[in-house]
């Protein structure tokens, strides 16, 4: 039985790698204000872009600009994690098959 445990549980830890190298190729977006500002992160909630409207920065409003900017991550990271999720309920079905 315990073997038997210690195989489940490499080959769950196998494909978790497996999972969060994939996740790392999956690119979900968050944006604020109708797409002023748009903000990249990866399957593994890691932000790789932001790209703010050039008319945004020209309004010169530094408190709006960043109010915008951590909204557009935080809705970035949100969608990042349903994806995280998602991907990693299908490892914890494998070790724990009554979840």
């Amino acid at each position: 039985m315990f073997g038997n445990m210690m195989g489940k549980l490499q080959e769950m830890q196998k494909k978790s790698e497996e999972i969060k190298k994939r996740l790392d190729t999956i690119s979900v977006q968050g944006e604020a204000e109708n797409g002023l500002v748009k903000v990249i992160s990866n399957g593994n909630r890691k932000i790789s872009s932001i790209s703010i409207n050039e008319e945004l920065i020209k309004s010169g409003d530094k408190e709006q600009i960043e109010d915008l900017c951590i909204l557009a991550m935080n809705r970035a990271l949100e969608n990042a994690e349903k994806v995280y999720e998602a991907e990693m309920k299908d490892v914890a079905k494998g070790m724990l098959p009554g979840m």
